[in-house]
């Protein structure tokens, strides 16, 4: 039994190492001040915004999985979210998921934001934005509904600093 445990946890190492492999980050790529903030796989040159799936360089087989959404609005919507704190952003699946929020001003009532990145173009219905509203009924937090307003704006101000972004990468060729 030991005389295979070796050689399995062995053959399990090298195959993880493997699989490390395909993930290439050149140091133009770290120090871009445009791409510095953006996950792997959306900054290389040359290299498209976005992909379905697993990108193979060419052929067919292996290769690296990408991002699956815009980077325009993959990175909006995380500045425009970023006075919340997040629960979790998945730039793969394109979901960002914000924790309880409370404003400053009224501390008897909080937000949530989730936030979906639904389309690899910028366009107008490439974002959705669900937020969820609670206010404090004698020590319980308990739903409210949230004005729908609210939902609409970050969605306007995601799509806005996303053209903005945009505009910016193709001044800087």
């Amino acid at each position: 039994m030991k005389k295979t445990a070796l050689p399995a946890g062995l053959l399990l190492g090298t195959l993880a190492l493997n699989a490390c492999s395909g993930v290439k980050t050149s140091q133009a790529d770290i120090n871009n001040p445009e791409t510095k903030g953006l996950p792997p796989g959306q900054t290389g040159e040359g290299a498209p915004l976005f992909t379905f799936g697993k990108n193979s360089g060419g052929g067919n087989g292996g290769g690296t999985t990408q991002i699956q959404v815009n980077a325009y609005l993959w990175r909006a919507t995380l500045n425009t979210l970023s006075f919340m704190p997040l629960v979790s952003a998945d730039p793969f699946g394109g979901v960002i998921i914000t924790d309880w929020y409370t404003p400053p001003a009224s501390p008897g009532e909080r937000f949530k934001v989730n936030a979906y990145i639904l389309s690899r173009q910028l366009t107008a219905d490439a974002v959705q934005v669900s937020v969820f509203h609670q206010v404090n009924q004698g020590g319980q937090w308990v739903d409210s509904p949230a004005d729908p307003s609210v939902a609409s704006g970050l969605e306007d101000r995601i799509l806005a600093q996303a053209a903005d972004l945009q505009a910016a990468a193709k001044n800087a060729q």
